[in-house]
């Protein structure tokens, strides 16, 4: 029988997995195997007969399961970015399977003990500081699994980690099925009415993609959506379009959401409890920047108020629009973006079919590149003929400005149906220095429309700005400088793991980027400069809506992880009566719904964290002020603190102590209110 690849010394340039040789059903056996070795590792460090030391249980555990997250990194992107049947039902398989092995681990009393004694002298181990961060790391981790519980309890923790990892599988794959088996075939001129050519360019691509050539076609990526709901002059269609994006998850049958979040939220209820939390919210803030709910409330509510202001005279403007076009009705969600781009073009003599010609996808990549070479002397160079898991997927190597190895970024920029919605960085392969130098292996996931073949690639400039997001984050894992897996790159609280990320938009839209890279995709010629003062001008453009539907949704996500009883609960009307609560605008609707909110339901990564884009944007809006006080956006000093205490640091310091040394100083949110044109005048 052939070896299992998943199982063997990987010999593929800069060791990528070797993903032509790798079948779904490889899968199963890798795992069951890769477990066993872990378990097996893990029982031996527990079991030890001599005092623990910090050698032989944490660095252990670090070098501990490297099989296990081998296989399970290459696993959970693809099934991420590139998924099929096959590796769906391996992944509801294996969820829960994966849950008791952590669990197993992380209960583990004997282990737990020996963890807890090296706490207990930790001021007398002569740990450094990195050292010292990874101890009170594993002490936390376990601790808050519920190592420390009676043996009852502890049973009851496993039971309801192996069925969340269940639930968070399935909502996930449900999203994914209701956004794949939608399509809006547009077959009349009235269809089509109002589309600019480079949507119906992209259109008529994703229909070639689904078989349909010659047609056009509106998916629910949001890159095809937001712009047929910005151009579209078809209020009906608009209407339908959008109900359609808004109900993932919420039309019954098997793909409905609704149970299971339910179930989801009354099992993290249970886990708080029984760790002696009085909420999830509670639990879940307690290891982060913001620590308490109040906290984050306060936060969230500060900025929501002067939102709900500015959306209320940004939707009299769109009524006014609307009423001047003959337009009889109140403006509803389906109207918002299409009268919002037509009170830009009247304001600002700007419209998004003027600028999308001069952001194409290979220019903003090259700038997010050029960015980072001249802030860190970073270099990249793309490779071909590397493994890739879809021919799509490019590969550059990155090196530093001495020409040494620094890793290997992969983009993965179009949607597909087999890939999940929205845009993220992973890991292949995570920073260490435990066994040798290792080197990361970094993708970002987009989802772009992509163009017709043979013609470029354009972006809104959302899209640019989301792309160098993500790219924040690749470079938050490219540039760690650590010694260990568990606090390696974006291993950091949840609300600073979004300054790096946030931080590096404002780079984008800086004349010093953008006069070099946005050029007409067809004559070559460089954005004029009257239209780069119309695009920088008009940033803060639709600012109460865009503030309104995030923040709608942070505030949501932490009120429904305050819940204690959750026996009855109808989460569509929970999220009626939430909104309503706080006033949310009638035209607006949250930015994810429940029953699609994979960042709080598809996992356990951003429950009760959805603020923390805000948290983190406090931080990005103060920080991005060091480079202008210096007077040059590239400035070398400053650069270099950036590097030392955020890109590089990972989860080595404190996050509060690290932004101050940094800055000088805290943080202050008035930067961000100006940043988002919400301050007082």
């Amino acid at each position: 029988m052939p070896q299992n690849p998943l199982l063997s010394d990987w010999t593929t340039p800069f060791e990528l997995p070797p993903f032509a040789d790798i079948k779904p059903d490889h899968f199963t056996e890798a795992f069951e195997k890769a477990m066993a070795e872990g378990r097996a590792e893990v029982d031996a460090i527990a079991d030890q007969q001599t005092e623990p030391t910090f050698e032989n249980t944490i660095v252990a555990l670090e070098k501990a399961g490297e099989t296990l997250s081998r296989v399970a990194r290459t696993f959970f992107n693809l099934s991420g970015a590139h998924t099929n049947p096959e590796l769906q039902a391996i992944e509801r398989d294996i969820a829960p399977k994966l849950a008791k092995h952590s669990s197993e681990t992380l209960l583990n009393g004997v282990l737990f003990d020996r963890i807890a004694a090296l706490w207990d002298k930790k001021d007398d181990l002569g740990l450094n500081e990195e050292e010292a961060r990874v101890l009170e790391r594993y002490h936390k981790m376990f601790q808050r699994a519920g190592a420390g519980l009676e043996a009852n309890d502890k049973s009851r923790m496993a039971e309801i980690s192996q069925r969340l990892a269940t639930l968070g599988t399935s909502f996930s794959q449900n999203v994914l099925k209701d956004e794949a088996d939608y399509q809006l075939v547009l077959e009349t001129e009235e269809d089509r009415a109002g589309l600019p050519d480079f949507l119906l360019a992209a259109a008529e691509e994703a229909a070639r993609e689904r078989g349909l050539n010659g047609k056009h076609v509106i998916t629910l990526s949001r890159s095809s959506i937001e712009p047929f709901l910005q151009f579209s002059s078809n209020r009906a269609l608009r209407e339908e379009a959008f109900k359609a994006w808004s109900a993932r998850g919420e039309n019954g049958g098997d793909t409905d959401n609704r149970a299971i979040v339910a179930e989801t939220i009354g099992l993290r209820a249970e886990k708080a409890k029984l760790l002696g939390f009085d909420t999830f919210a509670d639990f879940k803030l307690d290891d982060t920047m913001a620590k308490t709910p109040q906290a984050v409330r306060d936060l969230l509510m500060k900025v929501w108020q002067p939102a709900v202001k500015r959306a209320a005279e940004e939707e009299a403007k769109l009524a006014d629009m609307a009423r001047s076009e003959g337009g009889n009705f109140k403006i509803a969600p389906w109207d918002w973006r299409y009268y919002s781009e037509k009170v830009r073009k009247a304001e600002h003599d700007l419209d998004e079919a003027e600028i999308k010609p001069y952001l194409q996808l290979d220019r903003v990549i090259a700038a997010a590149f050029d960015t980072a070479h001249r802030l860190f002397g970073l270099n990249f160079e793309e490779k071909k003929g590397l493994p890739v898991y879809h021919p799509d997927v490019r590969v550059f190597e990155v090196t530093d400005r001495d020409g040494k190895h620094v890793g290997l970024f992969l983009g993965d920029y179009f949607a597909r149906p087999s890939k999940r919605s929205g845009a993220w960085m992973s890991a292949f392969r995570s920073q260490h220095r435990l066994k040798g130098d290792v080197s990361p292996i970094i993708v970002n996931v987009m989802n772009f429309s992509k163009g017709a073949p043979g013609e470029a690639t354009l972006l809104t400039f959302d899209d640019a700005n989301t792309l160098f997001h993500e790219f924040g984050h690749a470079l938050h894992g490219l540039l760690s400088n650590v010694t260990y897996p568990i606090i390696s790159g974006t291993s950091v609280a949840r609300d600073f793991v979004e300054l790096p990320s946030q931080l590096y938009e404002h780079w984008l839209s800086r004349p010093e980027v953008l006069s070099r890279y946005a050029v007409h995709y067809r004559t070559g010629e460089p954005m004029p400069k009257d239209l780069l003062d119309k695009l920088l001008a008009a940033e803060n453009f639709n600012q109460g809506f865009a503030t309104v539907e995030y923040t709608a949704c942070a505030l949501v996500d932490l009120e429904v992880h305050l819940l204690t009883d959750t026996d009855k609960l109808d989460v569509t009307a929970y999220e009626r009566q939430a909104l309503a609560k706080i006033g949310m605008p009638e035209a607006i609707t949250m930015r994810h719904r429940v029953p699609h909110f994979a960042h709080a339901f598809a996992g356990d990564g951003y429950s009760a964290g959805y603020y923390s884009y805000m948290w983190s944007e406090v931080m990005d809006a103060d920080a991005f002020g060091a480079f202008e006080e210096a007077g040059d956006i590239f400035h070398k000093e400053t650069a270099e603190r950036l590097y030392t205490h955020i890109y590089s640091a990972g989860g080595r310091p404190d996050p509060e102590e690290t932004y101050k040394a940094f800055r000088g100083r805290a943080p202050k949110i008035d930067a961000l209110l100006e940043k988002r044109g919400l301050a007082a005048a």
